[in-house]
């Protein structure tokens, strides 16, 4: 696991405000765009390898599917350290009832953004916050609507030559190149297609009893 130095701002507890346990902080993900992101709050976090297999299951709704699997790593990191805040989060892009995963490879990605060229695909961005020694679980999705331009074999080729996003669901990055892809994005939480809502992030894990301001 990874110890990042970011140092916790704390409340100044008054005599009749009893103090509260200090808890660790642990990204139940070995995905280094949400160490990223998790890393703009500004506090110290861990990370840590869920190692849940994210098979869907049979009639899974994509949305469903990410929800299962956000919850299903938060609970698998949980178990290891039962005194920490633990953040699960999944990502499932969503083309009509379908749902696409991480390509893995060229041939996916070129298929992938074939199929996506001129459609509004969902990215289903599910997050989950555990706590075992308090019994907090809380979870919650976000869903980003992408509208994707008309695209022509050569661009799609051009720009996976460029980023080689196979790790990414829908095979695009947003936050980079992949932008140029996109007509529009609806979304109300700006974080959240790139993998780590950070708007619901602040609200669960203050929840659960970490300090952010």
């Amino acid at each position: 696991m990874k110890w990042h130095n970011y140092r916790m701002n704390t409340q100044n507890l008054t005599p009749s405000q009893p103090a509260t346990p200090k808890r660790d902080l642990i990204l139940g993900s070995t995905s280094i765009y949400r160490r990223e992101l998790l890393s703009r709050l500004r506090i110290p976090f861990e990370v840590a390898s869920p190692q849940v297999d994210e098979t869907a299951l049979p009639n899974e709704t994509p949305k469903a599917l990410a929800q299962r699997l956000a919850l299903a790593k938060a609970m698998a990191v949980a178990q290891r350290f039962p005194t920490a805040v633990v953040i699960g989060s999944d990502q499932v892009a969503q083309l009509g009832e379908s749902a696409l995963g991480k390509p893995g490879n060229h041939t996916n990605a070129v298929a992938q953004l074939t199929r996506m060229s001129g459609q509004t695909v969902i990215f289903q961005t599910a997050l989950a916050v555990v706590c075992l020694e308090t019994g907090f679980i809380g979870q919650d999705v976000a869903q980003v609507k992408v509208q994707f331009r008309h695209l022509s074999p050569h661009q799609i080729e051009n720009y996976l030559q460029a980023e080689q996003p196979y790790d990414c669901a829908g095979s695009a990055k947003s936050e980079g190149l992949g932008i140029a892809l996109l007509e529009k994005i609806d979304n109300d939480d700006p974080t959240a297609l790139i993998g780590l809502p950070l708007i619901r992030v602040c609200h669960l894990i203050s929840q659960a009893g970490i300090v952010l301001l």
